[in-house]
């Protein structure tokens, strides 16, 4: 191996440090080609349902794109201010959130896309204060809170992905055989890449499946390419160029506040993750305060750029776990990737002619496993007498009364419209549940237990991959 090679192996695993080009790049991309679609696909979702003009729609795909790759690259490389910096300064990758989905779903339906921004700038001062306090303010958001938040957040995009992978909501073939055809064609396309693939196949396995069904659906007459040849070849991505006068609604921006509180949460979570795969450690404070801050600039420079909220990616946490590749230089070779990509409007014109079966047999799996993921943060807190009366409280009054509307439709407007987002209202009453029922030294112990079993079994995991 020659000296340039051995310095190359040696700086992708350490975290300063600037690998050669064709070592750093083909890194970088990997992280690129594992998210690209779930940042955009919550963008397209908001879009479909507001049914956006195409100039519009095809604006907010790019300043998607340019601000993930500008928010990875202060993650990457910190902004100091004083004594505190907005940035981790860890390989971690940004992306826009699939938890303000349902949310921002909710709120664009009564007050429109202006709304959802006015909404989504102002909440996002909530992860401002849990980045500046975040370990006094960490015990009233334990996996309990979380993994219901989350619970619930999968059932509502489920229903998101099911009316696409059926053609879209108002479609006039909505159920039709060759939208099933094309949901099901690229469900089967991932699962069998993530089953049976290895290496880039594996984690690129959502993009191949929605080549796969773009193709076909090409010959089926189910996408049009009007669109395509219209849009330009480079624009630069400019904030608040939009005719959108954002609007400020004390129950929108209460609603995306909850959410922001699960958005911070996850960005400790892949945080830790990070640090403890690639450098057998726990996150410091300053990395942990630094990478929620960071998420909240992002969400605010994203709302600012008519998108939506961007949050820490976990497939790309997965991702760094499993490779062990912790260099910044290589991630900011994919942040580079997705701002070059920003300046060309025809990428967006291209996935957004995507059918929505296609991208529904894609996002249906993603949702499920945010489900999931929901399930697992629980089981780590233990299923104790405490724990099961507080989940009942939550799913029974938040699931429950905040599924049904109409039966709050009479409360003050600020807490009737808490309840009309389902998700929200969860967030909040898991909240309070959590603070009524304080964790007895029985209830502690149990969740130690429980998350020291799911450690060892997600070992073992990493071991047999």
């Amino acid at each position: 191996m020659g000296k340039k090679n051995q310095n190359d192996h040696e700086l992708i695993y350490q975290l300063d440090g600037k690998p050669s080009f064709g070592v750093a790049f083909p890194l970088g991309l990997q992280h690129v080609l594992a998210m690209f679609t779930g940042n955009l696909a919550p963008v397209l979702i908001l879009i479909g349902v507001l049914k956006l003009p195409q100039d519009q729609s095809l604006r907010m795909i790019q300043c998607a794109m340019f601000v993930s790759g500008l928010t990875t690259f202060v993650q990457l490389y910190p902004i100091k201010i004083g004594k505190f910096q907005i940035g981790a300064g860890l390989p971690i990758v940004m992306g826009t959130s699939f938890a303000f989905v349902p949310t921002a779903k909710n709120i664009g339906l009564q007050y429109g896309l202006a709304g959802v921004l006015g909404g989504a700038l102002l909440g996002s001062l909530v992860e401002v204060v849990m980045g500046f306090f975040y370990k006094p303010l960490k015990k009233f958001f334990p996996p309990l809170v979380v993994g219901a938040v989350l619970i619930t957040i999968g059932i509502h995009l489920l229903k998101v992905g099911v009316d696409y992978f059926a053609g879209g909501v108002g479609s006039s073939d909505y159920g039709s055989p060759k939208n099933l055809f094309l949901g099901f064609l690229v469900f089967a396309v991932i699962m069998s890449l993530q089953r049976f693939g290895k290496g880039m196949w594996k984690i690129s396995a959502i993009l191949i499946g929605l080549i796969v069904g773009y193709l076909v659906a090409i010959p089926l007459g189910k996408v049009d390419f009007s669109h395509i040849t219209e849009a330009g070849w480079l624009a630069l991505p400019v904030p608040l160029v939009m005719p959108w006068e954002f609007e400020f609604h004390l129950e929108a921006i209460l609603s995306f506040a909850a959410i922001y509180i699960v958005s911070g949460l996850e960005t400790i979570g892949n945080t830790s993750g990070i640090t403890i795969a690639g450098f057998n450690r726990e996150a410091t404070g300053e990395e942990t305060s630094g990478g929620i801050l960071a998420d909240a600039l992002g969400s605010t420079t994203a709302t600012l750029f008519n998108a939506l909220p961007n949050t820490a990616f976990g497939q790309n946490a997965g991702i760094v776990s499993m490779t062990k590749v912790v260099n910044k230089w290589c991630i900011a070779m994919g942040a580079f990737v997705l701002m070059g990509a920003a300046l060309f409007p025809k990428i967006g014109a291209i996935f957004n002619a995507m059918p929505s079966s296609v991208l529904g047999g894609a996002v249906i799996t993603v949702f499920a496993m945010i489900l999931i993921n929901g399930i697992k943060m629980i089981a780590k807190a233990g299923f104790s007498e405490r724990n099961v009366i507080i989940l009942g409280v939550t799913f029974g009054i938040g699931l429950g009364l905040g599924g049904d509307p109409n039966v709050t439709a009479q409360l003050p407007g600020f807490i009737s419209f808490i309840f009309k987002d389902t998700v929200a209202c969860v967030c909040i009453v898991s909240i309070i549940a959590n603070l009524i029922f304080p964790p007895s030294k029985e209830d502690k112990e149990l969740a130690k237990a429980a998350m020291l079993e799911e450690e060892i079994k997600e070992e073992k995991a990493l071991v047999l991959e």
